[in-house]
């Protein structure tokens, strides 16, 4: 494919699939959302020694696996992860068999993946126990990326993306530029987390987890839940001439991201890096202001993201109806960004967009409040966005046109 053929084309999502403790799949997830459903509970797969239960959204326990005999060892990432594409391409009509016929491209999103998530073994080690290495090896087989590729046998370009909580947001855009420089016509895109005991213990020691389920944007939050779970995005190259599939759900029409360079965990209190990446998609997009209907915020309900978050949004974007779907899933890392897009994706095909639930009281000093009420809504785009630690920002617009 030359590169004028390349600017002609057009990146469609095609499938979409979503595990988070609000649902096992998109359909269950959708249908809680709107039903107002939070399902907290305390962690059940690991324990500490603090004195304080925080709550967190954990994977129900019926969740099923779906693990062939080329990946009969993974951790729960990698599981997750595994399983939310195969949702995605079961979505998308596509029998896995077929990929070996396209060129396949996999970028998948992790935190908690990326890290030996096996406090036992190291404790064994320090004790001069001498554990075993399975706990090593599952971690070696468990590269979230090289576990799809694994699985279904590809040879295309393959990536695992850590950029802390953008990093499910990041991969999509990431796998779009595949598509948009000709190297693939198919990138399987997204990512996955699970709940691990050093994360916890980390954002109860920098004081941002709220004792209580959590509210973004309303003037008591008091920090953020943990939630573990997948997303995961079937993107396809569309031709400028070439019909629409049924198999289409809309168009992945902008990527952009920034970086605040200011703080390990605090996002830049005027926003540069946000403001950034929510213009780069904009123009990238070739879209208006006016043609934006909603945007999924990132809305982790600690105080000074929801503040900065509120601050961007009311200068790019005023106006703009927007929401936060943490209250429903809790922040799943490395995940949230990729199950937030399938969401975005499914309110804007749905024409509906959800409360964002936890929110009830206005906070004086936002210029803005989310939505308080599921609403219809039809429009032609909308935005998901991410701000992460190490001043990490992204943005995806999706369309229909």
């Amino acid at each position: 494919m030359g590169e004028t053929d390349n600017k002609n084309i057009s990146v469609s999502v095609a499938g979409t699939g979503c595990i988070s403790a609000l649902g096992l799949n998109v359909n269950d997830c959708m249908q809680n959302m709107f039903a107002n459903v939070r399902n907290t509970t305390f962690p059940n797969c690991f324990s500490t020694d603090h004195p304080v239960k925080y709550p967190v959204f954990q994977i129900p326990d019926k969740f099923n696996p779906r693990i062939s005999l080329k990946n009969n060892d993974l951790t729960l990432t990698a599981q997750l992860g595994l399983a939310a594409v195969y949702q995605a391409l079961e979505d998308a009509k596509i029998d896995p068999c077929d990929l070996k016929t396209r060129r396949v491209g996999v970028c998948m999103g992790t935190t908690v993946g990326c890290t030996l998530n096996n406090d036992q073994f190291y404790i064994d080690y320090k004790q001069d126990k001498s554990p075993g290495m399975d706990p090593v090896k599952r971690f070696l087989n468990s590269n979230p990326a090289a576990v799809v590729v694994k699985e279904f046998d590809l040879e295309g370009p393959v990536q695992s993306v850590v950029t802390a909580c953008a990093s499910g947001t990041d991969a999509i855009g990431i796998g779009a530029s595949w598509i948009k420089a000709g190297l693939c016509d198919l990138v399987i895109a997204g990512g996955t987390d699970e709940l691990c005991r050093v994360t916890y213990n980390g954002f109860i020691s920098l004081m941002i987890t709220d004792r209580n389920p959590c509210r973004p944007f309303d003037q008591k939050r008091n920090g953020l839940n943990l939630g573990e779970g997948a997303g995961a995005l079937i993107l396809t190259a569309v031709p400028q001439k070439t019909s629409l599939s049924s198999r289409h759900k809309c168009f992945m029409t902008g990527y952009g991201s920034a970086c605040d360079a200011y703080h390990l965990t605090a996002p830049k209190p005027d926003g540069q890096g946000l403001k950034k990446a929510l213009k780069q998609v904009l123009k990238q997009s070739g879209l208006d202001r006016s043609d934006i209907g909603f945007i999924n915020a990132h809305g982790t309900g600690t105080k000074d993201n929801d503040q900065v978050e509120d601050l961007v949004l009311s200068e790019v974007l005023p106006g703009v109806p927007f929401f936060s779907t943490k209250g429903y899933t809790g922040h799943t890392l490395g995940a949230a960004g990729a199950i937030e897009a399938v969401f975005t994706i499914q309110n804007l095909i749905n024409e509906k967009i959800p409360a964002s639930i936890g929110f009830s009281n206005k906070d004086e000093t936002l210029k803005s409040s989310p939505v308080r009420k599921a609403q219809k809504l039809s429009c032609k785009a909308a935005i998901s966005e991410s701000i992460a630690f190490g001043g990490n920002n992204s943005t995806l617009l999706f369309s229909k046109i």
